[in-house]
């Protein structure tokens, strides 16, 4: 294995690894963000993130994927931590993690997002939750969808919580934030001029059908609004459909994961049904 560099103190680039964790700004001055897991880590060299440093604890043997991670991730810098130091920026108060990985960030560029005749995408409008948007990755990933738009003043994607919550899905399903809607209107007017009719559908309950009975089958980019306030009244108007998510009992509204997963996984249902019987579901 490579030679590692040595950090036992709270030198300038621990500091900066730290800051990482909760300083946004920090956070994308120095255009990177910590990993830690053998499933998200995994996942972010298999779909080719850049990783710029490897992490390991000094003091403890490594198993042996972290070994043969510091012995193939080449491009990487290595460096060994004292223990208590890696517990800090794995947030942890007993146990390190064994390995951290320092992620580069790649570019907002839409155009990451890939376009098809089964294109599925997820606007997320102004969310102020970081686990929300991880969760929306995760199920995004889950049931098929290209890709995740984040709009407006937001928590960020690359949040230590968000990137918790998407386990992993973060590097398998790309996520880009732009200012407003303005950008996303673009972008969805250029891949429709390109030939995908892409269909932008909010959800709302007092939307003019139930999720279950409108096709989802087409091209389509999902709206998931503000947790507290839902979709704003800018986004209701681009929208060429707001549909409504049917429930029963008390509960009058869904929190902002939970309704995502609900269209996210009826979208698949339609789309299976259909790919299943060779026909589209409706109107």
């Amino acid at each position: 294995m490579p030679a590692a560099q040595r950090i036992s103190s709270r030198n300038a680039r621990f500091q900066v690894w730290q800051a990482t964790l909760t300083n946004r700004n920090k956070r994308l001055r120095a255009g990177e963000f910590l990993v830690q897991g053998v499933r998200p880590i995994n996942l972010a060299i298999e779909h080719g993130w850049t990783i710029r440093t490897l992490i390991h604890d000094a003091e403890r043997p490594l198993s042996r994927w972290a070994a043969e991670l510091l012995q193939t991730q080449r491009g990487a810098e290595l460096v060994s931590m004292a223990p208590e130091l890696l517990a800090e920026l794995g947030e942890k108060d007993e146990t390190p993690p064994e390995l951290i990985a320092v992620v580069e960030m790649p570019a907002d560029d839409l155009d990451r997002i890939t376009v098809g005749p089964d294109f599925l995408g997820v606007v997320f409008d102004r969310p102020t939750g970081p686990g929300n948007i991880g969760s929306i990755i995760r199920s995004a990933d889950a049931f098929g969808a290209d890709g995740l738009i984040v709009t407006g003043h937001a928590a960020d994607v690359y949040d230590t919580k968000a990137v918790r919550a998407s386990t992993g899905s973060l590097f398998a399903v790309p996520a880009v934030r732009v200012p407003s809607q303005r950008e996303v209107m673009e972008w969805v007017s250029a891949q429709r001029a390109a030939g995908t009719p892409i269909v932008v559908v909010g959800t709302d309950e007092h939307g003019e059908a139930d999720i279950f009975d409108f096709d989802l089958t087409r091209p389509t980019l999902l709206l998931i609004g503000n947790e507290t306030s839902g979709l704003s009244s800018a986004w209701k108007e681009l929208a060429d459909h707001l549909l409504r998510i049917p429930m029963t009992g008390s509960a009058s509204s869904l929190n902002a994961a939970n309704a995502a997963t609900a269209v996210l996984y009826e979208v698949s249902r339609q789309r299976s049904h259909s790919f299943k019987t060779g026909g589209a579901t409706g109107s």
